[in-house]
């Protein structure tokens, strides 16, 4: 996605002659255009004064290139596996030709805006400037409007197309916001999420419940606690040696805070080795993170305290990042309306040394980002697993899409025009780059209802999955196939104001399984071997050995009981959308992943090579 950026700050009071500059006109014709999107609702016509923060994304000629180094430093069969790249070395092999540079800058400064009023990123790819709304639809021939979400009462300024001069087509890949409709969100939907103090363990005694890893406590089949996934991923008893070279990060959207009392308070009831120890808090783009007990919030307390109690003491980090997509139309102060994980991405890649483990649960229907916007974003994630960094994403909560198996009441269609029905996958998690993470219950584990599974529409099938077979159904079968691997996703103890509550999603699987790659990096370190960086390569091949397979359960979503995959050939699965047999099958699944991981075995497997 973006390169680094130092965001403009200038108020418009302090250059109003610019919006006056004159422009030089030339023929514009149409850059990208979508559908007004189901379930917006077009209300009014944007402000004039409104801000927006317009990104524009330069050509980056020889992505392929660098597209090549991040397969060869992941492939455990690869001479180079391992030899990640420098923040230097990737910027430099993502930077725009000279000319891309000139032509928009001649555009830029028709319109009254010189250097002095956008910033760009260290590759020059990315061109970052505040506008009102007046100029930005002078610039994209255009006109804003607020859109409403009906079902959520959120409002976004957006346009439903853009033009530029014809002769920029070639040296602008995208400009947004404009056309992008997404509202970013956490994957723990209230399906899932219980807010009262936690249910009881088992009062009497049970014995163990016997799984590949080895017992479990039984009791974890009605609480999920740090104990129960050691006990689980056959982690119980490894003690991290490199906690000074290893680090892990967890991503906070939507002033959601992460409490450090709460934290405290989780340590103590389970994992008392870890009080006292805390977290580096970032803020991104002007984030908060308030630490009054009423304010904490249930995404970022789950995420903190699964992933840095699994890990400890791995230093971890929690960066929390301003802004929400939408906009209140009865504000007139400029606001900010631009998806906050690309301001997070921005920042991120700005860093020579970034945390080598990052989780994130939050996301949206790959649908809702334009295809541009997806591709380039999701070369963004590229470039960090270059750098070494494993990327986790939550896969949703949704199945293959809004989790209703009734036909007459669903809400997967396309946004296309056509309102077809239509299996939703999600995004980032859609994007082969990342590693998208599923959920489990249950001991012995089976597949969690909600598990988000399915097939992008953006992007095309990674070598890495072609063992994942051919399918047939609601969704693209040459498309990338999510999720790539589980872990448990129901019933996690987490504190929030004090007090423990019952979560789920695989906003709670997502940092289990960082907390648990963490360790693995932590393994390599002490061998003064690279950290793992970009995941799958090394998960679909010499990984496939280090995962409990999941071969029970299914995800309803669209009307149907989602994915159940038989097994015709070694080769070859088939989807059969039926109630006959709603199992996953041995092997990968579009539930499950590749399945949960043993931690012992992949502990063995990455350490040998």
């Amino acid at each position: 996605m973006r390169i680094p950026l130092c965001f403009l700050t200038l108020a418009l009071m302090t250059i109003p002659s610019a919006w006056a500059a004159p422009s030089v006109e030339r023929a514009s014709t149409i850059k990208e255009s979508v559908n007004a999107p189901r379930g917006w609702v077009r209300r009014s016509n944007a402000p004039a004064e409104h801000e927006v923060k317009l990104r524009i994304a330069l050509p980056q000629p020889n992505f392929r290139i660098l597209e090549k180094h991040l397969y060869e430093v992941s492939d455990p069969f690869h001479e180079h596996y391992g030899a990640h790249l420098s923040k230097e070395e990737v910027d430099s092999l993502v930077a725009p030709h000279q000319e891309s540079i000139d032509l928009v800058d001649e555009w830029l400064l028709s319109h009254g805006l010189s250097e002095a009023h956008f910033e760009r990123s260290p590759a020059k790819d990315w061109i970052v400037v505040r506008v009102p709304v007046s100029l930005a639809e002078k610039m994209l021939d255009t006109k804003y409007h607020v859109w409403e979400h009906i079902t959520s009462g959120e409002y976004l300024v957006r346009t439903t197309s853009y033009s530029l001069p014809q002769h920029l087509h070639e040296h602008i890949e995208v400009i947004q916001p404009t056309t992008i409709f997404a509202r970013w969100k956490g994957m723990k939907s209230t399906l899932h999420y219980t807010d009262h103090v936690e249910e009881k363990t088992i009062a009497n005694p049970v014995a163990p419940v016997m799984t590949p890893s080895g017992p479990v406590d039984a009791s974890c089949n009605v609480t999920i606690t740090i104990t129960c996934l050691q006990q689980l991923y056959n982690a119980v008893g490894y003690k991290p040696q490199a906690v000074n070279k290893n680090q892990i990060g967890i991503t906070g959207y939507l002033e959601e805070f992460a409490n450090i009392e709460d934290l405290q308070t989780f340590f103590a009831d389970q994992r008392p080795d870890a009080l006292n120890s805390s977290f580096k808090f970032i803020s991104v783009a002007g984030g908060l993170n308030s630490q009054n007990l009423s304010e904490a919030g249930v995404e970022a307390n789950l995420d903190v305290q699964f992933a840095f109690g699994l890990s400890h003491p791995t230093p971890g980090t929690f960066w929390s990042t301003a802004g929400r997509p939408p906009f209140l139309p009865d504000l007139r102060t400029p606001t900010d309306t631009n998806e906050p994980y690309a301001d997070w991405l921005d920042f991120v890649l700005a860093h020579p040394n970034t945390p080598q483990v990052i989780s994130t649960s939050y996301g949206d229907d790959e649908q809702t980002v334009p295809e541009s916007y997806a591709r380039r974003a999701c070369a963004g994630f590229a470039q960090l697993g270059a750098r070494g960094v494993s990327l986790m994403f939550s896969s949703g909560d949704g199945g293959v899409g809004d989790g209703s198996a009734d036909p007459a009441s669903h809400q997967c269609f396309t946004n296309d025009g056509r309102n077809a029905t239509r299996f939703l996958p999600l995004f980032p998690a859609s994007c082969p780059y990342v590693t998208a993470v599923g959920g489990t219950n249950n001991v012995p584990e089976v597949a969690v209802f909600f598990s988000g599974g399915g097939f992008s529409d953006y992007f095309s099938r990674p070598a890495y999955q072609d063992a994942a077979g051919t399918y047939q159904g609601l969704f693209n079968r040459t498309g990338r196939a999510i999720p790539d691997v589980a872990a448990q996703g129901r019933r996690f103890r987490v504190f929030v104001g004090g007090k423990p509550i019952s979560v789920g999603g695989t906003s709670a699987s997502s940092p289990t399984f960082a907390g648990l790659v963490t360790l693995l990096n932590d393994a390599r370190l002490a061998r003064h071997l690279p950290v793992l960086g970009f995941l799958n390569p090394l998960l679909y091949t010499r990984g496939l050995g280090g995962f409990n397979d999941i071969t029970q359960g299914n995800n309803p979503g669209c009307g149907t009981p989602g994915f159940n995959v038989r097994i015709f050939s070694p080769d070859k699965y088939y989807l059969l959308l039926t109630h006959l047999d709603l199992q996953a099958t041995k092997g990968w699944d579009p539930i499950t992943g590749l399945g949960t991981p043993n931690f012992g075995k992949l502990k063995d497997i990455v350490t040998r090579l």
